[in-house]
């Protein structure tokens, strides 16, 4: 998960001067990392991410919008908890914060998606969205057959207004539940791309262009390859056959074979892993490709209707079951 690492320490610092984009980020990572508990009879407001950076930057923005001074928490790894978390949690206001960010309504009750502000704003909105989520529960995978750029959900409709907001700045994702978890998923390379672009990930993006460069690169050599070996053992194949053929057409014809079919018979016979160009280069005098070919079709040919006549196996009958396949 190197990538996601390197991404999220460079999204955290990305400088956002608009309060409108700085809320709706802060909105989107209290919704994707956050949570709301009751204590007191107080509703306190607690943020579990796993970078340092991003927490950081939510527990200033909640500070500079909204004058709120949040607790910061380090959780070494223990048990089952394997990684460090960074916890952003605030006691006093918890209500007016999730009020003002629209995790709750004015009555009080937990929104379940994205506040009706944030659904509604403009491309600069959504991209703050996005930032917030894949600060708060985002990953990228190596580019590969199994590239993605994914944000585990709170719930579908979050993640349905997390395809909204990447519809809106002309990106394709999907929503998906995996195993019971609602998950956004970009899979295609050049969407990828482009939303790390918005996001402003530059850095990130030359590396996972270079590495997603260099993979196609090799597989497109691997493919070529294979493709190279698949031809020569098809040629040599059919070589085998065709020496195969011409040595029962020599023994049906014996005495009977013209000079010029016999010459071009052996010549088969003596290079049986030859080319027909090879071949006709072997040929005294020298012989175009065509011409060689069309010497040993007639040999075949002349075998076969000779052997017909006899009611005796033609040139076919020396071919065996490896010969005959061509896969």
């Amino acid at each position: 998960m190197a990538l996601t690492a390197e991404v999220k320490a460079e999204l955290a610092n990305v400088p956002v001067t608009k309060p409108a984009v700085r809320k709706a980020e802060v909105a989107a990572l209290l919704r994707f990392a956050g949570s709301l508990h009751l204590a007191g009879g107080k509703i306190m407001v607690e943020v579990d991410l796993d970078t340092g950076a991003a927490a950081r930057r939510l527990r200033t923005a909640i500070a500079d919008l909204f004058g709120f001074t949040c607790e910061f928490v380090v959780v070494t790894p223990s048990g089952l908890r394997r990684g460090t978390r960074y916890v952003v949690r605030l006691l006093r206001n918890g209500d007016s914060l999730a009020r003002q960010t629209g995790l709750i309504d004015s009555r009080g009750r937990p929104v379940r998606g994205l506040p009706a502000a944030v659904v509604s704003g403009g491309l600069d909105v959504a991209t703050a969205v996005w930032r917030g989520a894949f600060l708060a529960h985002g990953s990228l995978t190596e580019p590969g057959r199994s590239m993605s750029m994914e944000v585990t959900c709170p719930g579908s409709e979050a993640a349905l207004a997390l395809v909204g907001a990447a519809r809106r700045l002309g990106i394709q994702a999907k929503a998906r539940e995996v195993r019971g978890v609602d998950r956004v998923v970009i899979r295609d390379g050049d969407a990828i791309s482009a939303m790390l672009t918005r996001l402003g990930a530059h850095e990130t993006l030359l590396k996972w262009e270079d590495r997603r460069m260099r993979r196609e690169i090799k597989a497109s050599a691997n493919r070529l390859a294979n493709f190279d070996d698949a031809n020569l053992r098809r040629s040599a194949q059919a070589a085998v056959a065709a020496g195969a053929r011409v040595e029962r057409a020599l023994e049906i014809l014996g005495d009977e074979v013209p000079d010029h079919l016999k010459d071009a018979g052996m010549l088969r016979l003596a290079h049986k892993q030859a080319s027909l160009e090879e071949l006709g280069q072997l040929h005294q005098p020298p012989l175009t490709k065509d011409a060689i070919a069309g010497r040993i079709r007639r040999l075949l040919s002349t075998a076969d209707k000779r052997a017909a006549e006899l009611g005796i196996p033609g040139t076919e009958a020396s071919l065996t079951p490896e010969m005959l396949d061509r896969d």
